[in-house]
């Protein structure tokens, strides 16, 4: 494997830096993580973020891939003896999957076809004076070809015909010029399957569609691929078969008459039946290759914005899992969110026990002291707030309503029984509700990605790409924020990068037999915790009131002789330094480069110092709907409603305004000027004003544009 030409490659691919890109690469295979790499050796990548970098694993992966493949095809042709020393520079020499594929094509093993059984009646030489269009009366040079098997001209000439078709399709030039007529000139067409329509609403928007495939947004282009896989729909690729036909017959026919006849017709036979086909399938898996990683980058950053929700942070919660005839499930979480105490209380529609259930309440908040209470927005989520609200507390506790979306998958898991062994699943799920508000990516990334609701079509793509792209996001989010060493959970420590599972039970394990860690070098007395690990991870994790004040920073420990150095330099003592930032902003960071520390580094260190231990996701604010709104009947058009953004996709925002149906606000009418991504202008979890443009109950569907 040449690394020098793949680094070469990568760079000219994603437009970095050739030195960034090889530095990125040695890192790499020295076993540095994404986030490591990001955020602590900025001078030798040239400050890449995670997104380049991450580009950069990808592709070596990919270039991985294909030199394999290269192999595997180069041994096949040696086997059969027919690899020259061209054919061996040709395979060598691409980096094209589909250009790699038809220069095996002729080799490629395969079911037989109607040209192999051609060739075994001999019926080749035929075929090559036909392709030789020296003008031979073809019916007496197919009489030589007669025997036993082939019994007439007219069986001849189509044998020979059928190895042309063959010959043709397998054309390396003619396959790559039409793939790119179907990249640039393709229409997709959708038909609804006529004995299915009157149960595919759902898709009624495509029974009747077609539209260019290069203008087909991704998220169109999956809606269609489910309905094909449902059986609803059937879609096709159409260009003009006219116009390609005489494209490949300008290549091959140089004669007319007789010869030039049936070359035409090997040649229409081969574009429908081996041409056509195939390359299809290749653009159709193309475009979805691009709309599966066009829907994950969307899913992927509704993640990242989900886990990097601000926190309630360490105040004691109860936490309410609302219904109606089951009761509420209601719990009381302390200040570091471990179980207190549960009840089930039964506020609502049927029973009504609304004196016994606001006792239980007033009691549990004076009892523990609480200062929040957090609702899950699921079902009875409305009425158990205004039931709620009503109540005289004594200090009253600020509500919040917590999207409760993948919480049963949690309460359902093995973390969750491990956690809770002897507590209903009921229970725990109301014990996830309290926590994510206190915590939201600490108890979001116990819970599969996909259960979390943010994207959408995640069971219609590439299965591994999104399990990678999401816990390389969950990664992402957990090192930017950083952990506590001496609260975190096992699940959460094994996102902090250079740990994974194996090392984060060794740590809980080490932290339970020896007590809190003082210093963040302690971490190297942890069994299997080797210099690699803690170099990759020390960074990353926090210690409140440590013995030095620099492992609650981001500042990563083989910088902390620097950072006495820079005390030293104005005369203070480590902790003074940390403290007084008005002394610290007399040091001029140019001064501290080194072969191996450069500005970059510097630069971070004093924008940690000036945050020391700060949570950088902000503060939780309180929501409230349109008290007029309990249902899509409650929604009329002009309606203007307060909503919260729950999911974003490439073609409009999901938006909660109350109605236990999430309303949608199309691109179109999210701002006056042209943007490529909701995503440009909101956030998830983003407050706003809209208007309802229309509402549809029979379907379900709200319409709202906003209001600025």
């Amino acid at each position: 494997m040449d690394n020098q030409q793949h680094i070469t490659l990568i760079a000219k691919e994603l437009n970095l830096p050739e030195k960034g890109v090889k530095n990125t690469f040695q890192l790499f295979q020295d076993g540095a993580t994404i986030p490591f790499i990001a955020r602590y050796r900025k001078e030798l990548t040239g400050s890449l973020d995670e997104v380049q970098i991450a580009a950069i694993q990808r592709q070596m992966k990919k270039l991985e891939e294909i030199e394999d493949r290269k192999l595997t095809i180069l041994n096949a042709i040696e086997e059969q003896q027919k690899l020259t020393p061209e054919l061996r520079s040709k395979i060598m020499l691409t980096w094209d999957a589909n250009e790699l594929e038809d220069i095996y094509l002729p080799y490629k093993r395969r079911k037989k076809t109607r040209a192999d059984i051609a060739r075994e009646y001999g019926l080749e030489p035929l075929a090559k004076i036909i392709m030789s269009q020296k003008g031979s009366n073809i019916d007496e040079q197919a009489r030589r070809f007669l025997n036993k098997e082939i019994t007439s001209i007219e069986e001849a000439i189509q044998g020979a015909s059928d190895i042309i078709a063959e010959w043709v399709s397998e054309d390396q030039h003619i396959r790559e010029i039409l793939r790119n007529n179907f990249r640039k000139y393709a229409k997709i067409v959708s038909r609804v399957v006529p004995k299915m329509k009157e149960n595919a609403g759902n898709y009624q928007d495509y029974f009747e569609f077609e539209e260019s495939l290069s203008r087909c947004p991704s998220h169109r282009y999956l809606a269609m691929m489910r309905g094909k896989k449902e059986g609803i729909l059937k879609i096709t690729l159409v260009i003009d078969d006219e116009k390609a036909r005489t494209m490949m017959e300008r290549k091959f026919i140089r004669s007319h008459g007789h010869e030039a006849r049936l070359i035409a017709e090997a040649i229409a036979d081969s574009y429908d039946r081996l041409i056509f086909p195939s390359v299809e399938t290749q653009i159709f898996n193309d475009f979805r290759e691009k709309a599966d990683d066009a829907a994950i980058d969307v899913f992927s950053k509704n993640l990242r914005q989900l886990l990097l929700s601000p926190p309630l942070g360490q105040k004691a919660v109860v936490a309410v899992d609302p219904g109606f005839r089951t009761g509420c499930k209601v719990v009381c979480l302390s200040v570091n969110g471990d179980f207190l105490e549960y009840k089930t209380i039964f506020p609502n529609e049927p029973q009504r026990l609304i004196q016994e259930a606001e006792h239980i309440l007033i009691e549990m908040v004076h009892k523990y002291s609480i200062e929040a209470i957090a609702i899950g927005n699921g079902t009875a989520s409305r009425e158990t707030r205004a039931f709620i609200e009503k109540i005289h507390f004594p200090i009253k506790p600020e509500i919040y309503i917590v999207n409760e979306s993948g919480a049963s998958i949690y309460s359902a898991s093995e973390v969750a029984r491990d956690e809770f062994p002897n507590l209903d699943l009921t229970v725990r799920g109301a014990i996830s509700i309290g926590r994510r508000l206190m915590d939201p990516l600490a108890e979001l990334v116990k819970i599969d990605a996909k259960s979390i609701g943010v994207g959408q079509y995640q069971h219609d793509v590439h299965q591994g790409k999104l399990k990678e792209s999401l816990d390389m996001t969950v990664m992402s989010c957990v090192n930017k924020v950083g952990v506590n060493l001496n609260t975190a959970s096992q699940h959460i420590l094994t996102y902090i990068a250079g740990i994974g599972p194996t090392l984060a039970k060794n740590i809980v394990a080490y932290r339970r037999d020896n007590g809190e860690f003082k210093q963040i070098s302690q971490l190297k007395s942890v069994p299997r915790l080797g210099e690699k690990a803690f170099e990759q991870a020390s960074g990353f994790l926090r210690i409140r009131d440590a013995e030095n004040p620099l492992d609650n920073t981001g500042v990563h420990p083989e910088s902390y002789s620097l950072v006495s150095k820079m005390a030293k330099t104005i005369r203070l003592d480590l902790s003074e330094f940390i403290r007084n930032k008005d002394k610290r902003s007399t040091i001029r960071p140019e001064d501290f480069v080194t072969d191996s520390v450069g500005l970059p580094t510097l630069q971070d260190i004093m924008l940690e110092l000036d945050k020391p231990g700060l949570d950088p996701r902000g503060e939780v604010r309180p929501f409230r709907f349109d008290e007029r709104i309990r249902s899509i009947d409650d929604v009329y058009t002009e309606m203007v409603v307060p909503g919260i953004v729950t999911n974003l996709t490439n073609f409009g925002a999901f938006v909660d305004i109350g109605a236990k149906q999430d309303a949608l606000l199309h691109i179109s009418q999210i701002t006056d000027t042209f943007i490529q991504s909701p995503a440009d202008v909101l956030k998830l979890g983003q407050e706003l004003m809209a208007k309802v443009l229309s509402v549809d109950i029979s379907r379900k569907r709200i319409n709202l544009t906003l209001l600025f």
